[in-house]
């Protein structure tokens, strides 16, 4: 967790690793290579929520084990829905686009399957091949030219869904619909914040703030809120009253002296040791210095190593 970056997604947060220099890369994964890492994830995962709990950081109703505990399952759970074959018949190819859907829902772009059909060729085994993740998120752009996260994408796919039947235009091109909702709906709301606010929500973040608080105030008034009314309302109430979105950083262990620089394996040193730490070379230039001579004096030099001993 310590080596994840935390964006807002929507109602979610997106992930994102930023260190990665003891990682490896590789083509494929055996079940006990997958198997392995699930382990070092597990004790790592558990070891940073033990430490947000010590900290006070962990809300006290969430249980770090637990936690691990789901992440594995819901890894297992994609795991099996991105890689596992299913077998059907031939009369029922509507299970193919099954797949296909729930695939898009889990936000990921199926570009091949592999097909094998049996001998008899009543019975289809399909496997997903090529996936990506970004589903909506591409979509969105390819509409719209809008760079976001993939669960904001969501939210404006569906906002662009429910303007299109409000309008009547079911029946036009989805790319000449989307440029229209971008100019006549998206736009006009982002242009409501205040430059010295912008900071606080990027335009995605914003737009799908503001769909829910439209939805509440909508609610409490029992009327149809326009979107930029709402816009205007959610700036007054909510966004003039956020911090700056910003890197949160945790508060870190002041710094401490090492016992000895030149032992780092002492450990630190005592805030009330004022001890300066034995430097050898630093003690031999203040000894007095000896005598030149025109050649090494091999027995001088063993007396004077005596008279340290001794002292």
């Amino acid at each position: 967790l310590s080596n994840v970056l935390f964006r807002r997604d929507a109602g979610c947060f997106a992930a994102y690793l930023v260190d990665a220099e003891t990682g490896e890369l590789h083509d494929r994964l055996t079940d006990g290579q997958r198997a392995h890492d699930m382990e070092i994830a597990r004790v790592n995962i558990f070891g940073e929520f033990s430490d947000l709990e010590a900290g006070g950081l962990l809300d006290p109703a969430l249980d770090p084990l637990e936690l691990v505990k789901t992440i594995e399952t819901r890894y297992n759970e994609l795991w099996k829905e991105l890689t596992s074959a299913e077998e059907f018949l031939d009369s029922e190819m509507h299970r193919l686009e099954g797949r296909v859907r729930r695939l898009n829902a889990l936000g990921f772009d199926v570009a091949e399957f592999d097909i094998t059909t049996s001998s008899d060729g009543r019975t289809i085994r399909v496997k997903p091949k090529v996936v990506d993740p970004g589903y909506h998120s591409r979509r969105l752009m390819r509409l719209t030219g809008l760079d976001t996260e993939e669960n904001q994408a969501r939210r404006l796919l569906n906002d662009l869904d429910t303007y299109r039947a409000a309008t009547g235009q079911a029946k036009s091109p989805e790319s000449v619909v989307a440029h229209r909702w971008l100019t006549e709906v998206f736009e006009p709301v982002v242009a409501v914040i205040p430059p010295d606010l912008r900071g606080k929500r990027d335009a995605a973040q914003f737009f799908h703030e503001v769909l829910d608080y439209r939805w509440y105030q909508s609610q409490r008034e029992h009327r149809d809120v326009p979107l930029v009314e709402a816009s205007h309302g959610y700036v007054r109430d909510i966004l003039a009253n956020l911090p700056d979105e910003a890197e949160v950083a945790m508060d870190r262990t002041k710094e401490q002296n090492l016992a000895d620089p030149y032992h780092p394996n002492q450990g630190f040193a005592d805030e009330l040791d004022e001890t300066e730490p034995y430097d050898p070379w630093e003690a031999a230039a203040s000894d007095p210095e000896l005598p030149q001579r025109e050649f090494l004096d091999i027995t001088a030099l063993r007396e004077k190593a005596k008279q340290t001993a001794k002292d």
